[in-house]
């Protein structure tokens, strides 16, 4: 077994322990306030089902749902009466509600990411045992005076648990993909500042909320999380539009004869594979993507094609004058000036180019020089080690190389941009 299995393994296990742990314990002590219990429950199942619309690879599929949950573990009291739910039924209410709301999902055959929902209940876990033994043993109420104190208090509860997630997150990923740990950490704690902000927010403002006014409180605070789910998941739509018409028009030059079918898609695949490899992530890696999907758009304004579109093999000179008409090309089509930047300095020696375009050179010319047979990869590999005095940056080819001993031919699927 993997050991990046084993670790998705544990977390998934510890997870679905700790919820059969609450759910075990809440039957056999029986439900604390249940119209408490059944009104954060719905809650939780209406964002589940909120779901639906959600765009693969959305960091926080179900909003509604995490700050409901987290309310429900930062909940002291409601309508000045105190709680006294606990630990155990807050992950019971929290597992009870989420898997009434993927119900649905299951149905249709498009059910969760199993990541998200062990990191669903490892979080409420962690915010429940961060809050709820003080409040119940009367160290909050003794120590802190309601009002700023105790909202401060709660943000910072919620600022952990966030980390928490963030750690969790980038944990997973890393076992998945093998990427560097720090930068899928820094990419996981940007996300915080967006929709990860919004939940947390609304954790907080559903736990005073109810404390000060009941139960109703809820409904009201839920519309605002709902709309900005909606403007989230429009934003997540153009940025998907963007990049699919950015493929669009890399293939043109497949279309056009000028290079081999896929030879785009893959560059692209790979080259975020290596950027990941190299630590980059946020913008630098979607600006990498974009920059590879389009790197070959020069040809299209050639008179004679390259003979297969490989311009790994001819002079220098001539690969700079493609890379300078692909980076006019670029310059036209709207796409960001970071792009028509690395596609323009793609040929350049690589003491002069920035990071993503040496990426963009190795990749292309690996992708140039390889076929489909094992060994001609590896001759291709060996070329671009023969080349690192001059025109491979050496990093960039070991990182490639170890990408390549991963996934044996990568480049065939796509990679997340995070």
């Amino acid at each position: 077994m993997r050991p990046g299995a084993a670790t998705v393994g544990a977390v998934h296990a510890t997870a679905l322990l700790l919820g059969l742990a609450g759910l075990a314990g809440t039957l056999w002590q029986g439900v604390a306030e249940p119209g408490n219990a059944l009104a954060f429950g719905a809650l939780v199942a209406l964002g589940e089902l909120a779901r639906w619309g959600a765009h693969p690879g959305e960091r926080e599929p179900a909003p509604l749902a995490a700050a409901g949950a987290l309310a429900y573990a930062l909940l002291g009291n409601a309508a000045g009466t105190a709680t006294t739910h606990g630990v155990l039924q807050t992950l019971a209410v929290t597992v009870a509600g989420g898997l009434a709301g993927i119900v649905p999902h299951i149905a249709r055959g498009r059910g969760p990411d199993r990541d998200h929902l062990a990191r669903r209940i490892l979080t409420v876990a962690f915010a429940a045992l961060c809050f709820q033994p003080l409040y119940n043993s009367g160290a909050v109420a003794g120590h802190l005076d309601p009002g700023l104190p105790y909202a401060l208090f709660l943000l910072l509860v919620l600022v952990l648990t966030g980390l928490c997630d963030a750690v969790l997150a980038a944990l997973l990923l890393r076992a998945r993909t093998a990427y560097p740990y720090g930068p899928l950490l820094r990419d996981e704690l940007r996300a915080l500042l967006g929709i990860g902000s919004a939940v947390c927010a609304t954790g907080v403002v559903m736990a005073l909320g109810v404390a000060a006014a009941g139960l109703w409180a809820l409904p009201v605070l839920a519309v605002p999380l709902l709309l900005t789910q909606v403007s989230f998941r429009r934003y997540t739509a153009v940025r998907t539009v963007n990049r699919q018409t950015i493929a669009s028009l890399a293939r043109a030059t497949e279309i056009a004869g000028c290079t081999p079918p896929g030879h785009a898609r893959r560059v692209a695949a790979l080259s975020t594979a290596v950027g990941r490899e190299l630590g980059l992530g946020g913008t630098d890696l979607t600006v990498l993507e974009y920059a590879a999907l389009m790197h070959d758009i020069g040809q299209l304004s050639l008179v004679d094609p390259v003979a297969g579109g490989a311009t790994a093999l001819l002079p220098a000179e001539e690969q700079r004058r493609i890379a300078l008409l692909g980076g006019e090309v670029v310059r036209m089509t709207g796409v960001p000036a970071a792009v028509a930047l690395v596609v323009e300095r793609q040929a350049d020696p690589y003491r002069e180019q920035p990071v993503p375009a040496r990426i963009v050179r190795a990749v292309n010319a690996y992708d140039d020089l390889a076929g489909e047979g094992a060994a001609t990869a590896l001759e291709a590999l060996e070329r671009l080690r023969l080349g690192t005095a001059r025109d491979y940056h050496p990093e960039v080819v070991a990182c490639l190389a170890r990408v390549l001993a991963r996934g044996g031919r990568p480049g065939m699927t796509s990679v997340p941009t995070g």
